[in-house]
Formats: C-alpha cells, sequence, structure tokens
C-alpha cells in the first residue's frame, strides 16, 4: 500500500517559490508505516543547494507581493487557510496516522487544532500593535513592532500539525516569509498544507517546504547568514547545535525542547476528578510528548491508594496499529522502539512494576509497539525519573509535605510544564509561584493547553514562547520612533 495516489500534492517533491520540485539530493527517503513497518511511498531528498533555493524565494516574497500585504490582507489567507485545512481534516488524520503512527482519533483532534492554529493566527494578524511613550516635551516616542524577515523552522515528528500551525502559522501573521524543514520522519502533513496554503492564496516563496536529513537540511538552516530567526522544537542535544550556529549570525532562536514534568497530587486531591489525566497525559502519542507528565509525586497518604488506581488503568490500556483507535498507537520508529525498550529493560531490573498494559494481537510483528508501564516507589534521583524517555514510561514518586514535593519537582534539569492537584487554595498559589515551569496546570492538565496559552520552558526544556500572542511577539521586532516636532 503507498499514500502516493489520491492525494493533492506530491509528496517526491519540495515546495520551493510556489513550484513542486524535486530534492537535490536525488535519493528519496522511503516513508514507513509504523504501524505495520511498510514503506509506503517517498519524500523528497533535500539539500544546502535547496535550502539556499528557499530562502532566496523567501526573500524574492518579502521583496513582493507578501511584504505589501496588509495585516487584514495576511489574516485572511491564514483564515482560508484553516476553512481547507477543516474541509481536509478527515483525509489530514488519516495521512497523519499513517505516517506517525497516532491513533485515528488522537490524529483528527491533531487536524482541529492545526485549523484552530490558523483561525486564531489569521484573527490576530491585525491585532499586533505598538505604543506611544511619554518622552520629553515636543518628542513623540513611538513603537511599532515588524516581522524578523526569513524565519527558519525546524519541527519534530510527534505533533507535525501542531507544530507546524503553532510556529509557521504565527510567523506568517506578523508578516515573515518561512522556510519549513520538517522531520525526516513526519513530512506528509506540512507537505499537505503547505499545498492547501497555495489554494488558500499565500503567495509564491511565503512557505517554502525543503524536506530531507537533520544533519543536512537542518544544519543549513540554522547556519544559513540570511535567516533572521530559528524556531525549532525538538531535542536538547539537537537544540544545542542548533542554537551554536545561529549564534554565528547573532539571530534569536526560539527553543521548545524536552520535558520531565511532573503530577503533584496531594492528600485533598479529588482522585475521582485526577485519575484520567494522571495516566492519559503520559500515554498520549504513545509517550511521545514533551509535556508528557511522566513523573507522579504522591502524597503518602494517598500513595497507595493512586498507585492501585493508575494501576489498574494501566492492566486496560491496549496498544495496536493507528487505524484501529487503541488507547495507544505505535513509536514513531524501530529507532525510538529500541530507546524507549532500554528504559523499561533497566526499570524492570531494577525498579517495582505497578502496572503494564497490553499489545494487541492484531498488531503486526514489524510495528514498532511497546505497552506502556508504570514504575512505583522509584527514588527522584534514579535514571527513569531525571531522564526524557518519549515513550509510554511513567513513575511514582512518594513525597512527605509541600516542601518536599517542590523540592522533587524541581530537581531535574527540566521545567516545561507541572500538573498540581490540591483542593487547596493558598497551597495551589504557593505551588504555582514555586515551580520551576512555563506552565501550571492547577486540578487538570493540559499537556500544552490551547491555541491561546503561550507555551514554553525554562531550563533545558528551552526558551522563548508559542502559542498565543506570545508567538507573535517573538516573531516580531519592536522598532521605537522618536519624533522631534517642537
Amino acid at each position: 500500500m503507498t499514500i502516493q495516489s489520491g492525494l493533492w500534492f506530491d509528496p517526491t517533491k519540495l515546495l520551493i517559490g510556489g513550484e513542486w520540485r524535486p530534492g537535490a539530493g536525488g535519493r528519496p527517503i522511503a516513508v514507513e508505516n509504523p504501524s505495520t513497518g511498510e514503506n509506503i511511498g517517498q519524500i523528497a531528498e533535500g539539500t544546502a543547494a535547496d535550502v539556499e533555493a528557499a530562502v532566496a524565494a523567501a526573500e524574492a516574497a518579502l521583496d513582493g507581493e507578501w511584504g505589501a500585504m496588509t495585516a487584514t490582507e495576511r489574516g485572511r489567507i491564514l483564515v482560508r487557510l484553516s476553512r481547507l485545512v477543516t474541509e481536509r481534516a478527515e483525509t489530514l488524520a488519516h495521512l497523519e496516522s499513517s505516517d506517525v503512527g497516532k491513533p485515528l482519533g488522537q490524529a483528527r483532534n491533531d487536524a482541529v487544532a492545526l485549523a484552530r492554529y490558523f483561525e486564531f493566527y489569521g484573527g490576530a494578524a491585525d491585532k499586533i500593535t505598538g505604543e506611544t511613550i511619554p518622552y520629553q516635551h515636543g518628542t513623540t516616542v513611538l513603537t511599532l513592532r515588524e516581522p524578523h524577515g526569513v524565519t527558519a523552522h525546524i519541527i519534530p515528528w510527534n505533533y507535525p500539525m501542531q507544530i507546524m500551525g503553532r510556529s509557521v502559522g504565527a510567523a506568517l501573521a506578523m508578516g515573515n516569509a518561512c522556510v519549513l524543514k520538517p522531520a525526516e520522519d513526519a513530512s506528509l502533513s506540512a507537505l499537505a498544507v503547505a499545498a492547501l496554503a497555495e489554494e488558500a492564496g499565500l503567495p509564491a516563496g511565503v512557505l517554502n517546504i525543503v524536506t530531507g536529513y537533520g544533519h543536512e537540511v537542518g544544519a543549513a538552516l540554522s547556519a544559513h547568514p540570511r535567516v533572521h530567526h530559528v524556531s525549532f522544537t525538538g531535542s536538547v542535544g539537537t537544540g544545542r547545535r542548533i542554537q551554536a550556529a545561529a549564534s554565528e549570525n547573532v539571530i534569536p532562536v526560539t527553543l521548545e525542547l524536552g520535558g520531565k514534568s511532573p503530577h503533584i497530587v496531594f492528600d485533598d486531591c479529588d482522585l475521582d476528578a485526577a485519575l484520567p489525566t494522571l495516566v492519559g497525559a503520559c500515554v498520549q502519542a504513545a509517550g511521545q510528548t514533551c509535556s508528557a507528565a511522566s513523573r507522579v509525586l504522591v502524597q503518602r497518604g494517598v500513595y497507595d491508594e493512586v498507585k492501585r488506581r493508575m494501576a489498574e488503568v494501566y492492566a486496560g490500556l491496549v496498544v495496536g496499529p493507528a487505524s484501529a483507535d487503541h488507547d495507544l498507537g505505535p513509536l514513531v520508529s524501530g529507532k525510538q522502539k529500541a530507546i524507549v525498550a532500554g528504559y523499561i529493560a533497566q526499570g524492570k531490573a531494577e525498579l517495582t512494576v505497578a502496572g503494564e498494559g497490553t499489545i494487541h494481537a492484531d498488531a503486526p510483528a514489524a510495528g514498532h509497539y511497546v505497552a506502556p508501564i508504570l514504575f512505583a516507589d522509584v527514588d527522584p534521583d534514579h535514571r527513569l525519573a531525571q531522564e526524557e524517555i518519549f515513550g509510554p514510561v511513567q513513575v511514582l514518586i512518594p513525597f512527605e509535605d509541600e516542601a518536599d514535593a517542590i523540592r522533587i519537582a524541581n530537581g531535574t534539569d527540566y521545567g516545561l510544564v507541572a500538573g498540581v492537584w490540591t483542593e487547596n487554595g493558598a497551597r495551589q498559589m504557593r505551588l504555582a509561584r514555586k515551580l520551576h515551569v512555563g506552565q501550571v496546570f492547577i486540578n487538570n492538565y493540559g499537556a500544552g493547553g490551547g491555541v491561546e496559552l503561550p507555551f514554553g520552558g525554562v531550563g533545558k526544556s528551552g526558551h522563548g514562547r508559542e502559542k498565543g500572542f506570545e508567538a507573535l511577539y517573538g516573531f516580531s521586532r519592536l522598532k521605537t520612533i522618536s519624533i522631534k516636532h517642537g
């Protein structure tokens, strides 16, 4: 089975300057269905030469029709794109499910979220304003926000549609022209959306897609002297290299990196309300989520009950082909499966297994399946409690009191998201202020939250903010104008 037929775009081509063209690499990259291990198509291998052409096309768009558009006109194009995504949502969901291995229901949610990103940023495009600043008599000072220019976007394979929407949508709303490198394991939805953007009226060169490998395309983009901003979502190691490359050109970088996010469950928690989220926030997308709540810190008074109830949930979790829409689908690749399996093997050798899911009998042997697993009584300093695993692996850690919980929660290199479960209002506010993270959810857990909510981390979780109006500010530069008029 292949995905080539019936599509409104050619996945074997790059999009550069409004032209669908072969990659300069000449060697196509196979597209694998993680549910079956089968090759279902090909994408183009882009090179540094393709990046150079894409940057030139983006510059031409800024010098031409796109640069001359008003914010209102840009917004209308994004709103049209949102409608087209909505119309093709089911097809996009099936495409993403086949490409990434995400259960179909979750892929549908991602398509809806993608449409919402373009809708939100389309509506916000003409809402970004400057201000006047009181200054010396006879002088008026004002500020305005302008686009950076050419922006580079390097996105991962776990949420390709959503992350494309939040990154590219904000950049386009501000008037930038974009060069996007999707992950080689998950390029199809980016190409699909780019074709829809053409249909929505986005001028040639405004959105360029260069598929290929990180060491070639990603490296060329992050070091390009005529790129003015880089947005990257992915691993800490790659983020370091991208920031180092971009620093040579002294340009801003937005980094959304890993996480080891905690749920913190106090004795007074409403366990009936919390329990579905305690598990779901980790196993969604087979645990391949930067904001996955992979640590559950539980106060001693309810620890045994939480362990028992979470174990019951885990026992009922089923992993299987994405098209069957089980609780979990496969991991994205054999490489990722091997990494996660290594962590699980260490956990089984050193820790207590509290609960474990099952792999459905209909799961093909060549698929990249891992059963979700819960480890109990884990020391906060254990490797599985410190390192991002990026798979359906969760650890239970007991704590004594509020101070102990804060110490453990802040005791990793990461600081992306935290969930706090307590009915005590004063404690809610204390924890919200003392946790070293970019987002705190109290008696809920949004795994990044909605389109409107600024998202990003501290420490090795990165810097800069995506989503909401903060993303628009990040994709703009502030200019101050002082007018002497007497």
